[in-house]
């Protein structure tokens, strides 16, 4: 199957909400359990959340289509803290589509669509392996760490990593 990368639309929710839950599901459950993952799950993918990055200026919310599924979303916004600088908050393809290039293509998109920002700067989970390696295969270098332990965050330790962006 060939999967197009084009602009999230809200008719797209429903299935890039089933998307992150099955994802996060994947990757998580095992470090994290199950009512850790559905706990995230209900704060971060909810439709409410999705809607607002839909709807965000200087963001961009890209997903992998076949004309029948989506098998990967991408979302990331230019940074209000930091100048010049796009975050990366998600990038995630259906556990059964990965290693078949939709998560780069996606990658891909999202880094053509900031001309102003010179840095990308993600966290990924310190545990999460697969997703350290992908991201250095891209080009990202470990920048610092995050412990996320302020009252209204996960309390999960996280990686920063960035990637300098070269438009030519």
């Amino acid at each position: 199957m060939v999967y197009f990368v084009r602009t999230a639309s809200e008719r797209d929710l429903e299935k890039v909400r089933a998307l992150l839950v099955e994802s996060f599901h994947a990757a998580y459950d095992a470090s994290h359990g199950v009512a850790k993952v559905n706990e995230l799950v209900a704060h971060l993918f909810s439709p409410a959340a999705l809607k607002a990055r839909l709807a965000k200026k200087n963001a961009e919310f890209l997903v992998a289509d076949d004309g029948r599924d989506i098998g990967g979303v991408g979302y990331a916004a230019m940074s209000s803290e930091m100048t010049k600088t796009v975050t990366l908050h998600l990038l995630y393809v259906k556990p059964d589509l990965q290693r078949q290039g939709i998560g780069r293509d996606i990658f891909a998109e999202l880094e053509t669509c900031f001309p102003d920002a010179e840095i990308m700067r993600l966290e990924v989970e310190v545990h999460n392996q697969e997703a350290v390696h992908f991201y250095e295969r891209l080009g990202f270098v470990e920048a610092g760490r995050n412990e996320n332990n302020s009252p209204d965050q996960s309390g999960i330790p996280t990686l920063v990593f960035e990637k300098a962006l070269e438009f030519h």
